[in-house]
Formats: C-alpha cells, structure tokens, sequence
C-alpha cells in the first residue's frame, strides 16, 4: 500500500517499548487497513452539503450594522438573478422596532453574493414580511411587504391600543432588483377594517400560468379579526401586473395564518397553512377553484409536522412529456423549531416522498426557488444555539432531494 512505510515508521516511533516486535510488526501491517476503512466509512457518511448540497452563511447577526437577520425571501428574476430578501433588525432580534428590508443579489446561481442593499428603511419604524413574485410578461419583480410604527408592538395592534395600525405596501423594480421605487401604500385595498394583525407571506408569491386567470399574480398573506380574534390566511391579486392589489379569498377555517400557495396541474391553487391550533402539529391545506378568490375544503396535511411556524411551497416543474410533476416544500420537521426539512412531491401535494434535512439544529423560517440550472435553492434561518442567529442559503440537487427518506423529528 503507498502508506506502508510511513505506517512502519509510526509503529516504531510512537509505540511503547514495552511492546513485543511482532505486536510492531502486525500494527504496522493493520494500520494501513484501519486507516483506509476509516476514510471509506468518513466519505459514506460525509455530510451531503460536500457533492449534492452546498451551504453557505449569507446573513449572519452582528454583522454590518444589524443586530439580527430574519424574515426570509428568495426570488430568480428573469434574467436567471436570484434575489434574496430578509428584515434587517437594527438593535435587537425582536418583531418590532428599526427593522430594515434588505436585498443581496447573485447573478452566478448563488456562487458569489452582491452587499447588502437597502430596499427600505423607515427610520426608526418596522418594514419588512418580503413577498416577491416576478411577473414573467413583463419582466418587473414586485414587492410586497408590511409596515407599522416602531414602537407598536404586536399584541397592542391586535388588541387596538397601538398608536397606529399595521399596514401593507407594494414596491417593484423593473431592472432585475438592482433598484426599487418607493414603496406604495395599498392598505385600503387590500384590508378591511375590522383586521388588526396583517401579514404578506413571508416567503413568495406565484404568477399563475393556466387557465383563465392565467397571468394573474396571487401574493399569500394573513390577518387577525378585530371583533373575534381569531387568525385567518387570505390571499392578494393583482391582474393587471402588479399596478393594483385587492383582496382576494379567505381560508373557510380560522387557526391559521402565515402560508405559502402554489398552481396545481388542474388549475387549482393549494394554500398551505401555519396551523395555529396547540392541539395539533400539522400544516393545513385549502384550495381554490378560482384562480384564488374563493378557498374550501380546509383540512390537515398528516405527512407535514411542524412546530408552529412558516414554510415555503415552491413548484419545481410541470407534469409533461411523460414525466411527472415535482413540487418542493421546507419547513423544521418536528415539535421544535429545528431540522430543517426539504420534502418532495411528484403527485401535486397528495403526498411527500423525497426528504432531506438541511440541518438537525435549531432553524426557523425558510424560503425557496429554482436556479435557472435547475437547482433547488433554500434560504433558511439557522444557528447553533438559536435559530435566528443567522440566514443560510443552500443549492441542492433536486435528484438528491427525490431520493431522500429523512425523518421529522
């Protein structure tokens, strides 16, 4: 073996007198084996990241300027750019107060990442909850997003006693992210004045490509009502490519609220839904007939388990020409917020097969794309004590995803 002599020599060197010229010998033999099983069994048990998933820190806390990063959104642009979005949050990792929307892009498939740009900044206020959707007629990347008062807090907007309200805005950029105009207030449009709490996605809007509301934008969203407190997920459309917004279906059930949409193969869509219910650690699917305008048929997903928490629903391709459809969905697969778990379906949502883990640890929201390279990327909050401590972007291969069986936890 190449090695032997160099085994011969640390035999007899760092060996104990003691021990017998024969035990030397056979060491010195052996060794070379144990060495070569040791790097077999360490390349079969290599973390998958090295060939079929690569990952990378792209925003991590404390550093330029911000106190904690959250609040993920990836979206490709028409020109193959992919665009990560995420909130800023200036002194503290807390929902409100000076939070910033900020953007990196990348126009290499995620090989190398622009600075850090500033989308909006309000002062001292919150903007954030990114929802990008690029609308694929015209080339323009729209922007939908949330604001409120610095110093409000959550649970006083929903209880009223805020100094101002929450409120929702749009922005678009028709130069493949490199600039954005200044966001534009749709609030009248798209809330009615009985909800409190609003939120858009986070994560991505779709532009729907069949039937007769092909064209249209669908952005997912949620809200809580003044007069019964409950949580509802709803979605926004635009059809006439993102110049205006209304308001469009409510989920039929309420314990709901943050979610992710996707078209399916017969035109319908699916909102995949946080579950609010305590009583019960699985997502809740409804689906629409209309293009989004109306939702029934509310109901859990068993196979998706998760802590309470966002998830991103991404489809990867179209059934066509014999083959079949894919979409992808991430979430942490668990009781706790952490394994983040890739999933994969080839029968429009009825059920996952393909499952990997992007990491056992703590982890959080997440948000997904497709590189025009076909690959599947995932920006993911992760850290090693908290799963906010930084934003980790990672470019997997979809067969890597179709063959994988990883388990929730």
């Amino acid at each position: 073996m190449l090695f032997q002599p160099l085994c011969n020599l640390a035999a007899r060197r760092y060996l104990p007198p003691s021990i017998s010229k024969t035990r030397r010998r056979w060491t010195a033999r052996v060794l070379p084996a144990c060495v070569f099983c040791s790097f077999l069994i360490r390349c079969a048990l290599a973390d998958p990241e090295t060939a079929n998933c690569l990952q990378s820190d792209l925003f991590v806390g404390g550093q330029d300027g911000y106190h904690t990063y959250r609040i993920p959104a990836l979206v490709v642009s028409g020109k193959g750019t992919l665009l990560a979005f995420c909130e800023g949050r200036k002194n503290a990792s807390r929902d409100h107060g000076d939070i910033d929307l900020l953007l990196k892009r990348s126009t290499d498939g995620g090989k190398t990442w622009t600075p850090s740009q500033v989308v909006w900044n309000d002062g001292e206020n919150t903007c954030g909850n990114p929802c990008p959707v690029l609308d694929r007629q015209t080339g323009v990347l729209c922007l939908l997003l949330t604001w409120n008062l610095g110093e409000d807090r959550e649970p006083d907007i929903i209880a009223r006693t805020s100094k101002d309200t929450r409120r929702v805005f749009a922005a678009s950029s028709s130069d493949d992210g490199a600039t954005w105009g200044q966001p534009k207030e749709i609030t009248a449009d798209v809330k009615i004045a009985d909800w409190t709490w609003y939120a858009t996605g986070p994560g991505n809007g779709i532009q729907l490509i069949r039937g007769k509301h092909a064209g249209r934008l669908a952005i997912p969203c949620d809200h809580i009502e003044g007069s019964t407190n409950k949580y509802f997920s709803h979605v926004i459309l635009s059809d006439d490519h993102g110049k205006t917004w209304r308001l469009g279906g409510v989920s039929p059930q309420d314990h709901v609220n943050e979610c992710a949409v996707v078209e399916l193969a017969d035109g319908r869509l699916m909102l995949n839904m946080r579950n609010d219910r305590s009583n019960s650690s699985f997502r809740q699917i409804c689906l629409s007939p209309d293009g989004g305008e109306t939702w029934e048929g509310q109901s859990f997903e068993p196979t998706l388990i998760e802590p309470i928490c966002q998830a991103s629903l991404l489809r990867y391709a179209w059934p066509e020409n014999g083959e079949k459809g894919r979409i992808i969905f991430s979430n942490p697969a668990g009781k706790k917020r952490e394994n983040m778990m890739l999933r994969t379906s080839f029968d429009e949502a009825l059920t996952w097969s393909g499952a990997r883990s992007l990491c056992v640890g703590p982890a959080a929201y997440s948000s997904l794309a497709v590189t025009p390279g076909g690959s599947i990327a995932c920006l993911y909050e992760t850290g090693d004590q908290k799963p906010y401590e930084k934003l980790v972007f990672a470019l997997c291969s979809p067969d890597w995803l179709a063959e994988g069986r990883d388990a929730a936890r």
